[in-house]
């Protein structure tokens, strides 16, 4: 998909720098991986949505430390064995 710049920058809160910046992270990001399966690509890109969405990176920690019950990232993790 291509997007018409001569029509515009902006429609509603999408602005097509904000696009752009997306999907060159998430290109960055799943660089690494080499190849990802058609199946799963849709997973690797909402991971790539959130990560980007939740940024910077404390955020992301802080935010997993809150949905696995603790707390904040300060604290030590519990022995999950």
């Amino acid at each position: 998909m291509r997007i018409d710049k001569t029509k515009g920058y902006v429609q509603g809160r999408a602005h097509i720098n904000g696009i752009e910046n997306f999907w060159s992270q998430a290109k960055r990001h799943l660089r690494r991986y080499n190849g990802i399966p058609r199946q799963t690509f849709a997973l690797f890109l909402a991971e790539c949505e959130w990560r980007f969405n939740h940024a910077p990176s404390a955020n992301l920690l802080r935010i997993l430390n809150e949905w696995m019950g603790l707390g904040t990232s300060s604290r030590k993790p519990h022995n999950l064995s």
